[in-house]
């Protein structure tokens, strides 16, 4: 009697691995599709942030917005954004116009918010722009809107992670999370990041922040996303801390034991 052995399930990947061989070369298909994925990596990185198109977006969701600006010279431009690539100290920090109005803002309210959802561009304009709103699609249903007091969504051009410190800080805001675009892979040029801050200040380092990465159609679903992140927040706010002291794992501590 014979048996036939299962064949192990192949899934389909982006990675380049088993490209074949055309002589001592890869073939001419995997060349021109490395030149291209290059080409969309490369863009991904001095494409410029579409503010208005965000903005629309958040209004069609009657969610209110503020556009900020980083510390890099000059308005959005070309030029500006070389200046970015060059100096990431600048995009950490608030252009001080821009912190300016954000804290005659903060000043102005009546309850300091829980929580500032932030949208920047980092290396990838083009990943905040397809999956930051998405994203909030998924992620605000989770949260009880009465439970959690939320700022205006907060735009930033020209943004690296640490502005959403300041940002937060400013706000008088007990938790930031800030999406951004992640630096592009030759697969990936439009992959989304959201790094969680508790009491968010000036200072604070990435041990001090959970990360949650790849978020794309080929990587984390905006869903499994939106539920790491609504985690992360509400346990945030039980414990008062992120980072190395706030693990996923740990919500295993707190389920209830079947009987």
């Amino acid at each position: 009697m014979s048996h036939e052995i299962d064949k192990p399930q192949t899934l389909p990947t982006t990675a380049r691995i088993s490209l074949g061989r055309t002589g001592a070369a890869i073939p001419t298909r995997e060349q021109l599709r490395f030149q291209l994925d290059h080409a969309l990596a490369r863009d991904a990185v001095h494409t410029l942030l579409d503010i208005s198109a965000l903005l629309h977006g958040l209004q069609q969701r009657d969610l209110a917005g503020f556009v900020l600006r980083s510390a890099v010279e000059g308005e959005a431009s070309q030029k500006s954004r070389h200046h970015y690539l060059r100096r990431p100290d600048l995009g950490r920090i608030l252009h001080p116009d821009f912190a300016h109005a954000l804290r005659d803002y903060a000043e102005s309210l009546q309850r300091k918010p829980d929580a500032v959802f932030i949208l920047a561009d980092g290396l990838s304009a083009l990943a905040v722009e397809r999956h930051g709103l998405p994203l909030l699609d998924a992620l605000l249903p989770t949260l009880d809107a009465g439970d959690w007091n939320l700022a205006p969504v907060c735009i930033v051009s020209q943004g690296r992670v640490a502005i959403g410190d300041e940002i937060g800080h400013l706000l008088g805001a007990k938790l930031v999370v800030l999406m951004i675009g992640e630096r592009p892979g030759l697969s990936s040029p439009d992959s989304l990041g959201v790094y969680i801050t508790w009491n968010p200040r000036p200072g604070r380092t990435d041990a001090e922040r959970n990360c949650i990465s790849n978020i794309r159609q080929e990587g984390l679903s905006y869903v499994e996303a939106a539920q790491r992140i609504a985690f992360y927040m509400n346990e945030a706010r039980r414990l008062e801390t992120t980072g190395i002291a706030l693990k996923e794992a740990s919500a295993l501590v707190h389920a209830p034991i079947p009987e």
